[in-house]
């Protein structure tokens, strides 16, 4: 059994350990007092008598989550994928979650590793598995595809930050983990929302409080990447964050950013609504009336979101360029009135 401690990674299974040739009596003698080996999870056993490294518990939780019988002929042979159906990885669904998956991330705002007395293990809800040790299983209908982080595999930001407020009762902490979430650009206000609203999490008074403060960092990074993209691509200076008006009528809505020469108006689209508050079901309606209305009066709206601005900037920037171009071929446009928001 000398190869096995020149294992690069010594978390090994019953299975694996079998594989190797070693019987299941060969390895309690190894794992007895004072032996060199150490069941560390349920069938699952650390190749050396220290504490694990936090790269091994990872590794071990994994192993935990991912052990299972392997597939046999009715001979007792393995059976082997055939040509129709080729060889897949065991358990892909299996993934790091929570405060682990995020300290994977590069999250400054979640504990280290080895600071962490559970490690979250995202599985399918049919897999019949217990929370035991370090590894604590969060079961879920549909996993989404994993990401990968320091070499294991991760959930998507806004699933670990889910699954991590969903144990966690400090508001502080709370909002820490989702600002940093947009801060940082991890991901955006739109995607954290859904992902709480899935978990049923939005009936906490602290998650909801920490959600209007994601929603502003939101807005704030999304608007800097705003006056980013107009000086870093050459466009005309707009006058920013404006109310338009008719002369002496109705008020027409609030703009991010306007060109009064051109007849162009700028909208940031910054919703995600909280399920169960007054108003914010109404919000895409507001937004679609706003823009036809200010169409009919010959202004072109150029609608942005976030994640646009973050993923394809000059393709924005050419957007709004394309629209102010325009302005020359188009009838004049109304006579508004333009007031600082």
């Amino acid at each position: 059994m000398s190869h096995l401690a020149e294992a690069h990674h010594r978390v090994l299974t019953t299975a694996q350990l079998r594989a190797h040739g070693v019987s299941a009596a060969e390895t309690s003698a190894q794992c007895r007092p004072g032996g060199p080996w150490q069941q560390f999870l349920p069938g699952v056993y650390l190749l050396h008598p220290g504490p694990p490294t936090g790269e091994e518990r990872l590794r071990a939780v994994l192993a935990y989550a991912t052990r299972g019988p392997v597939p046999r002929r009715r001979d007792g042979v393995p059976a082997q994928p055939t040509a129709r159906e080729p060889h897949r990885p065991a358990r892909a669904e299996v993934m790091i979650t929570g405060l682990a998956a995020l300290a994977l991330h590069g999250f400054a705002a979640a504990p280290a590793l080895l600071a962490l007395d559970v490690i979250d293990v995202l599985v399918p809800r049919l897999r019949r598995l217990r929370s035991t040790g370090c590894a604590r299983i969060v079961k879920a209908a549909e996993p989404p595809a994993p990401e990968t982080a320091g070499g294991v595999p991760v959930a998507p930001v806004p699933r670990a930050l889910a699954d991590a407020v969903a144990q966690l009762s400090d508001a502080f902490a709370v909002q820490r983990l989702l600002t940093e979430a947009v801060r940082d650009g991890h991901c955006e206000p739109a995607a954290v929302v859904r992902a709480l609203t899935g978990a049923r999490l939005l009936t906490r008074p602290h998650v909801v409080d920490a959600v209007d403060s994601l929603l502003a960092e939101g807005r704030s990074v999304a608007e800097d990447r705003l006056y980013r993209m107009v000086a870093e691509h050459g466009l005309p200076d707009p006058v920013w964050n404006v109310d338009l008006r008719l002369p002496g009528g109705p008020h027409l809505g609030g703009l991010d950013a306007y060109w009064p020469d051109h007849a162009v108006a700028l909208e940031l689209d910054t919703r995600a609504p909280l399920p169960g508050r007054p108003g914010d079901e109404t919000l895409g309606v507001e937004y679609t009336r706003k823009r036809e209305h200010l169409e009919r009066l010959g202004i072109t709206v150029v609608h942005l979101t976030p994640r646009k601005l973050r993923d394809a900037m000059d393709q924005q920037a050419t957007v709004v360029r394309t629209a102010l171009m325009a302005a020359a071929d188009r009838d004049p446009a109304a006579y508004v009135v333009v007031l600082p928001r």
